[in-house]
């Protein structure tokens, strides 16, 4: 027949306990060690049907993790040696209990819950248990924590959320280890709602971070379960923006979340699958509502670092960087144990980071590594630097160094004018005729030689009518335009008649420019918006022109060109030859076509006869040259040369 397990009594209140000796207490332990162990040991059927299962090992367990979790500052009687033993036998009880029973209420309490995570927040089996508590217990976990959930939601929507802070402290460790139980509190927008609406009325900083954390964790909840729910992190993170577009302005929680939380990173991070792409594109447009306002000076560990400075009185190696980048990975975590101790952990699981850490937040250490000073720190110095100061030469004494004068510097050292030769300097106004101030002589002489007085005639080489070519009537950002006027005459009376019904038509504002009045004179005109702008400007300027537009805008004149003038070659009459006649005889034969071979007999140009322009000034002859060459220049320019030269050529040089 089995033997029965006795039960186990409760864990005495701090004021119990400190006021017991040394001894009696360790005697404790040693029972509630003995007792859990038989409990663990024990078989299945027993340990159900055992009576301290159903009334002791409950209580006990619910009074040791509430003792734990909210122990005292001087209070020794939970963390020695063998109180963290009983920790880890307890948590392996609290374990048999989810796999093999019913739980009892008193375990699923909320409080409970809390006190058990917060006990257990380092060890990485504790998500675990957690996962496994959720499977078996769903049910009666979702009943209690609906209730709480529904009571929070309503304190926190009070117009003085302050005591629903407290509510939430309970819920932070929970919602970190259990992944379902965060994720079960974010389903639904009604509790997300409630703490960004208290987030706004509280002004402590302590209450609006507890709010704060909350958030943080049941939205990473979310993508931490066995199955991740994109689709209810997408909805809280939109609900948060559109209450943040409400308050615009004003420090809002998801402005406070994005700024003093990794919880952008960590969802860029670990996010994937269907709904991720609509995921990430939220979090760019949510990077927009960090607020460095209201950014919170992140926590500065402070702690002892030995720099080596200290002679080394013994010293069994040297230590390696590689082993120092060790060191320091784990002291990232653990901040109070020194580098000594870390590096005798490393000397026992070969170098291996994961395993002391696992090791360290399971409190599973080996009994000769517990024993050590966890404060010990590594011997790190430089024999050789030591050596060889030990072993320094002796030298004399080097000399004083001599005194130093500085040069009195001035502002105007480096000025060209102080250092510019006495010659080259003038006072007063220099006298005119010098010789600096005599103009260049030759170069006028020589400007005027090259200057023809009666070279007034304009080349017309390159005019519109005789280029024989394209214009290009592109527009000045390179994209081709609309077509324009054959002639500018046609456009000018166009302008002008637009210019005469609506001068506004040739503003320079936005509207005007994309006004329909525009449009129309841009496609009649074929010419651009600054053309036509430019236009109306020199309008303005030029009143000759002006009146020369209104004289052609008559009755008379309906913008078109009904008569084109002649351009063919025309001798003039007896006696009136220019300077472009030919020679008298060379009218005979018709049109003057027939001059032999040779072209044109000029003769000189007609100079010499007494009706050149190019003769004195003075003479009437010259005089009556000029205006028949200015009368007849229309007609007799460089393209009806060019003209007949044409058609010369087209008969290949011989006469007609």
């Amino acid at each position: 027949m089995a033997a029965i397990v006795p039960p186990l009594a409760p864990i005495p209140p701090a004021t119990i306990r400190l006021s017991l000796a040394p001894e009696e207490w360790e005697a404790c332990l040693d029972a509630w060690l003995t007792v859990a162990d038989l409990q663990l040991r024990s078989s299945p059927k027993q340990f159900g049907t055992s009576p301290s299962t159903g009334g002791s090992l409950p209580a006990f367990l619910a009074s040791f993790y509430q003792e734990t979790a909210n122990i005292g500052p001087g209070d020794n009687t939970l963390t020695s040696e063998k109180a963290s033993k009983l920790r880890k036998v307890c948590f392996m009880l609290f374990g048999r209990l989810v796999s093999e029973l019913d739980m009892p209420p008193l375990l699923l309490d909320i409080g409970f819950l809390s006190n058990f995570c917060h006990t257990h927040i380092r060890s990485t089996a504790l998500s675990r248990l957690m996962g496994d508590l959720w499977k078996r217990r769903s049910s009666a976990l979702e009943q209690m924590l609906q209730k709480r959930k529904d009571g929070l939601t309503k304190l926190l929507e009070t117009s003085y959320p302050a005591p629903a802070v407290m509510e939430l402290t309970f819920l932070a460790p929970i919602i970190r280890s259990s992944a379902d139980l965060g994720s079960f509190f974010m389903t639904g927008s009604d509790f997300l709602d409630a703490l960004a609406t208290a987030y706004t009325k509280l002004v402590n900083a302590g209450q609006t971070n507890s709010i704060v954390s909350i958030a943080n964790l049941g939205l990473s909840s979310t993508i931490k379960t066995e199955s991740p729910n994109v689709s209810l992190l997408s909805d809280c993170l939109y609900s948060l923006k559109a209450q943040a577009d409400k308050q615009s302005g004003v420090p809002s929680l998801i402005a406070d979340l994005i700024t003093n939380t990794p919880l952008l990173t960590k969802l860029r991070r670990t996010v994937s699958g269907k709904g991720a792409e609509r995921l990430t594109k939220l979090l760019d447009a949510l990077e927009t509502y960090r607020m460095p306002s209201i950014a919170r000076p992140k926590k500065v560990m402070h702690r002892k670092v030995n720099k080596g400075k200290g002679r080394a009185s013994q010293g069994n190696g040297e230590l390696h960087m590689h082993r120092m980048s060790l060191v320091t990975q784990i002291q990232d975590l653990f901040p109070d144990l020194g580098s000594g101790f870390i590096l005798r952990l490393l000397d026992e699981y070969d170098d291996n980071v994961e395993q002391v850490t696992a090791h360290l937040l399971d409190d599973s250490l080996p009994v000769h590594l517990q024993s050590l000073d966890r404060n010990e720190q590594a011997p790190v110095y430089d024999s050789d630097a030591h050596e060889r100061v030990e072993h320094l030469a002796p030298r004399s004494t080097p000399p004083p160094p001599e005194p130093f004068n500085p040069d009195r510097r001035n502002a105007f050292d480096d000025d060209e004018l102080l250092a510019a030769d006495a010659s080259r300097l003038h006072l007063g106004k220099r006298a005119k005729g010098t010789a600096s101030g005599q103009p260049n002589k030759a170069a006028i002489l020589s400007a005027l030689a090259a200057f023809d007085a009666d070279d007034d005639e304009r080349d017309d080489t390159y005019d519109v009518e005789d280029v024989g070519g394209t214009i290009d009537t592109a527009h000045p950002d390179g994209e081709p335009g609309p077509s324009a006027k054959v002639t500018q005459e046609e456009n000018d009376m166009a302008l002008f008649k637009a210019y005469k019904s609506s001068p506004e038509l040739f503003g320079r504002t936005f509207n005007v420019r994309r006004g329909q009045p525009r449009s129309a004179l841009k496609a009649e005109t074929g010419m651009t918006d600054e053309a036509i702008e430019g236009w109306a400007i020199m309008l303005q300027r030029e009143p000759r022109r002006l009146k020369n537009l209104e004289s052609r805008a008559g009755d008379a004149f309906d913008g078109r060109q009904t008569e084109i003038a002649s351009t063919a070659y025309r001798d003039s009459a007896p006696g009136t030859e220019t300077e472009d006649s030919d020679v008298p005889g060379a009218q005979q034969g018709g049109r003057g076509n027939h001059r032999g071979r040779g072209g044109r007999s000029r003769g000189g140009r007609g100079r010499g006869r007494g009706g050149s322009v190019a003769g004195p000034s003075d003479d009437a002859g010259t005089a009556n040259a000029q205006r028949r060459k200015e009368a007849s220049k229309g007609s007799r320019a460089n393209h009806n040369r060019r003209d007949q030269r044409a058609k010369k050529m087209a008969r290949g040089g011989f006469p007609g």
